[in-house]
């Protein structure tokens, strides 16, 4: 047996999503991509959850009551991701060091970083405002503004994902994904706050701008969270790679990082071109479409990333249980965990005596992760 389907064209799998069988791998599913241990058990339970701190938001700025508002919207997503962790019982063993270095460190360090660079900026006219309209996009706002501050902000969203990730009961793809997910999460909440910290110290708004500031707190509170989230936990997944032990610092986790510095940089920089934008809701709905356009792409490369690595927990699982040790094998062409005398790898199907083994993690080439 060589473990291809015979019957169909798709020898990847990619007709059934490993995390929810029911959804195609190349698929728009939220729920399923940043949270799939539990998508398949109680998908509703966070889709509601996700659309209740959503519909909250958006009632609360109709109403101008921007404080509350903001808050909502800068703690929604963490609030939710961290209770589905504690949910699904992620890494029990140690849920303070996760949610320390994951989210707590980024946060800190991300606010810090936030508040340095909008002073190195200076103020400019926001979306949130539109008393200034003779304001005009300038080259240093701009390399500050959409250029060095994404590109630190991706350098600190990975500290906490690769010292975790980096330990031996935290070395697989899954966990490595998911920590990027909670730093990037993390990263925008401490962001939001130093940047929206005068509308939340500035009381009462009123109602008559409510298209104006719930399109401030969807971009920020949802979008943003997401992008990051996804954009960092690419590069991070990378970093754990596929296989025993984490792979580290390849050319692949260097390729996950430039994706993840790259979807930041054009969010980044679409955002500061659209803050010049006459109108402040069009330039608010337009930076939503734009960053909705980048976290599709995101959502795409994250799901392939995460099949791949749900098939290989799911092969070791059936070789540990078969008897092997800390001897495992991998497949020679993709990596994936190899059955007790397997002659031919029951995810590529290539015969394992084709080539010889290259150990888990060294190889300079082969096939990148999806």
């Amino acid at each position: 047996m060589c473990g291809l389907d015979t019957h169909t064209d798709d020898g990847a799998r990619r007709a059934s999503f490993a995390a929810k069988p029911d959804e195609p791998v190349v698929s728009l599913r939220l729920v399923s991509t940043i949270m799939p241990r539990g998508a398949a058990v109680r998908p509703m339970t966070y889709q509601f959850a996700l659309g209740l701190a959503l519909l909250l938001t958006v009632i609360v700025g109709a109403t101008g009551a921007l404080p509350i508002a903001v808050l909502i919207a800068a703690f929604a997503m963490p609030i939710v991701y961290i209770v589905y962790l504690y949910d699904v019982n992620l890494w029990e063993d140690e849920p303070v060091l996760v949610t320390g270095l994951a989210f707590l460190l980024t946060a800190v360090l991300g606010g810090l970083w936030s508040w340095l660079w909008l002073a190195l900026r200076g103020p400019i006219a926001p979306a949130s405002s539109w008393d200034d309209a003779g304001a005009a996009p300038s080259l240093t706002g701009f390399l500050i503004a959409a250029v060095l501050a994404p590109l630190v902000g991706e350098a600190i969203r990975q500290l906490g994902p690769v010292l975790l990730a980096s330990r031996p009961e935290f070395d697989d793809l899954m966990d490595g994904l998911t920590f990027g997910v909670i730093s990037g999460v993390g990263f925008a909440t401490a962001d939001t706050v130093v940047k929206h910290w005068p509308l939340i110290t500035g009381g009462y708004a009123g109602v008559s701008d409510a298209p104006t500031w719930i399109s401030l707190l969807v971009l920020e509170g949802f979008v943003k969270p997401l992008l990051m989230g996804t954009a960092t936990g690419i590069a991070c997944a990378e970093f754990s790679g596929l296989g025993e032990g984490y792979d580290g610092f390849t050319p692949r986790y260097f390729r996950g990082v430039a994706e993840a510095v790259g979807a930041n940089l054009l969010f980044a920089g679409g955002l500061y071109l659209l803050n010049f934008v006459g109108s402040p809701v069009l330039a608010l709905v337009l930076s939503i479409l734009w960053g909705l356009a980048i976290l599709a792409v995101l959502v795409l490369r994250i799901r392939t990333a995460l099949h791949r690595g749900l098939m290989e927990a799911a092969l070791e699982s059936t070789a540990r249980a078969r008897g092997v040790g800390p001897g495992l094998e991998f497949c020679p062409s993709c990596e994936m965990p190899l059955l007790p005398g397997a002659l031919f790898c029951s995810n590529c199907g290539v015969s394992v005596r084709a080539a010889g083994k290259v150990p888990h993690g060294h190889a300079e080439s082969g096939e990148a992760q999806a």
